[in-house]
């Protein structure tokens, strides 16, 4: 997977087209997450739309936004419209689906990035493992023997894996930070109140972050 930012520049130059970035990050999920468990739905209709959608802006010569055809995803605790919010919880399954994206989504969606879905989590982001009992333990990719660390661990897994450059996590007491580390990724944890945390599953409200995971820290 090319690094989020050289991604979007090749395709805002009409070097690269968002509808291949999004076939092939489809099929790297495909390929990889079998082993590490990253991934609890991939929202693959979704993504080719959004892919479609840049590549249209681009063709019209409007600008397709900073980060056109990046593909990412979310920790499962983030609203995704017409996506069941678990926050890796079985109980949160007879919920109704999300009516609308998170925030942070919207952001992303309006800075042209592709969704390909949500990311395994220790259930409502309480441990440091990503043991999760209901879908089972996201691997660390450099090691599938070992943990991806928590509670973002799928985030941090999806994003060493190369099945995305970019992906969002939550951080209450190092649940971005410790799967950074143990994935090495870069992982920030933004000043508290500096993201928007509307349509984010909380842990604790009063102390709960969102942030960002990547390659790099350019990305970032």
């Amino acid at each position: 997977m090319i690094a989020a930012a050289a991604t979007a520049a090749a395709i805002r130059g009409g070097r690269l087209a968002a509808a291949e970035v999004a076939e092939r990050a489809l099929a790297g999920i495909a390929a990889r997450n079998p082993r590490l468990n990253a991934f609890t739905e991939v929202t693959a209709a979704r993504a080719r739309a959004e892919a479609a959608a840049v590549d249209a802006a681009v063709a019209a010569g409007r600008d397709p936004g900073p980060l056109a055809g990046v593909p990412y995803a979310v920790k499962n605790l983030f609203d995704l419209a017409g996506v069941t919010t678990l926050a890796g919880s079985a109980i949160e399954r007879d919920r109704p689906p999300a009516a609308r994206d998170a925030f942070l989504v919207r952001r992303l969606h309006e800075a042209g990035a592709i969704c390909l879905g949500t990311l395994n989590m220790d259930e409502y982001a309480f441990g440091f493992t990503t043991e999760n009992s209901h879908v089972g333990p996201a691997r660390n990719p450099h090691d599938a023997t070992r943990s991806a660390g928590g509670s973002s661990g799928g985030s941090a897994a999806a994003v060493a894996a190369g099945m995305v450059p970019l992906s969002l996590g939550s951080d209450t007491n190092g649940s971005i930070r410790v799967p950074a580390a143990l994935c090495g990724v870069c992982g920030l944890k933004p000043t508290y109140g500096r993201l928007s945390r509307a349509g984010a599953y909380l842990f604790a409200g009063s102390f709960d972050h969102v942030g960002p995971l990547a390659r790099d820290v350019a990305d970032l």
